[in-house]
C-alpha cells in the first residue's frame, strides 16, 4: 500500500510535520489546497506551499479543494509534484483541466465527495492517473471513516481492472490502520492520512499502513 501524509493539522506546524515525513518511508507529502469557497476552510496560498516545498523531501501529492483548479495548476508544476488531483464537483469541463495537468507534465487525478457517485467518473478513467475517493466531506482533518464510500472503491476497481487501466485508488479520511485494511481489501493502492500519523511514532505508523 502507499502512503502519502497530509501536514494538515490543528495542532502542529507544517514544518515540524514535513520533517517528520521526511524521515519515514512515505511516498508523497499530501498538500490540501483549500479556498474557502469550495470547502468553508482555508489553507496554503501557491506562496506558503512554494516556502514549505523547500523542506520536502518527498514529492508532492496536490489535492485542490477549489472552485478555479486551473489558476494553481501552471504554478504547481513547477514544483516537485508528481499528482495533482482536483475535485469534480468544482469545474465544468473534466477533460479540460485534465488536459491541462498532463501538459504540464504531471499525473492527473480526480476526486469525489462521499455523495457523489462513482458512475460519474468511469467515462475519465481512461484518463486519469488516480481517483481520490473521500472517506469524509472534505474541508476538515479529524473526521471520522465513512463506511458507504467502500462500494464505490470497489466499482472503481472493477471497472479499472476489466479495462486494463492504470488508475491508481486513493482513499482520503479517517484512515488508520483499521481503515486502510477495509479500503485495501476493496482494491485501494493508496491511502492518505493525517491525525494518525501525526500522533506518536510517524516513522512506525507509516510502515504499518505500508505493510498492509
Amino acid at each position: 500500500m502507499k502512503v502519502s501524509v497530509s501536514f494538515l493539522s490543528s495542532v502542529l506546524k507544517p514544518n515540524v510535520i514535513i520533517d517528520k515525513i521526511n524521515n519515514t518511508n512515505a511516498d508523497f507529502v499530501h498538500v490540501d489546497v483549500m479556498d474557502g469557497k469550495f470547502v468553508d476552510n482555508k489553507t496554503y496560498s501557491i506562496g506558503e506551499i512554494l516556502k514549505l516545498s523547500n523542506y520536502m523531501k518527498k514529492p508532492m501529492d496536490v489535492h485542490l479543494m477549489v472552485n478555479n483548479p486551473k489558476k494553481y495548476i501552471e504554478k504547481l508544476a513547477l514544483l516537485n509534484v508528481e499528482y495533482i488531483t482536483f475535485h469534480y464537483e468544482s469545474v465544468k469541463n473534466v477533460e479540460d483541466v485534465i488536459d491541462l495537468i498532463h501538459n504540464c507534465g504531471l499525473k492527473a487525478g480526480i476526486s469525489i465527495k462521499p455523495s457523489t457517485n462513482a458512475s460519474e467518473i468511469i467515462n475519465y478513467l481512461d484518463k486519469l492517473d488516480l481517483v481520490l475517493v473521500m472517506s469524509v466531506e472534505p474541508g476538515k482533518s479529524g473526521q471520522s471513516f465513512m463506511n458507504s464510500v467502500l462500494y464505490k472503491i470497489e466499482s472503481l476497481k472493477k471497472v479499472i481492472d476489466e479495462k486494463g487501466y492504470k488508475t491508481v485508488i486513493s482513499v482520503d479520511g479517517g484512515i488508520n490502520e483499521e481503515t486502510a485494511r477495509l479500503v485495501k481489501d476493496k482494491g485501494a493502492d493508496m491511502v492518505v492520512s493525517a491525525s494518525f500519523l501525526h500522533d506518536g511514532d510517524m516513522l512506525s505508523k507509516v510502515n504499518l499502513l505500508k505493510e498492509i
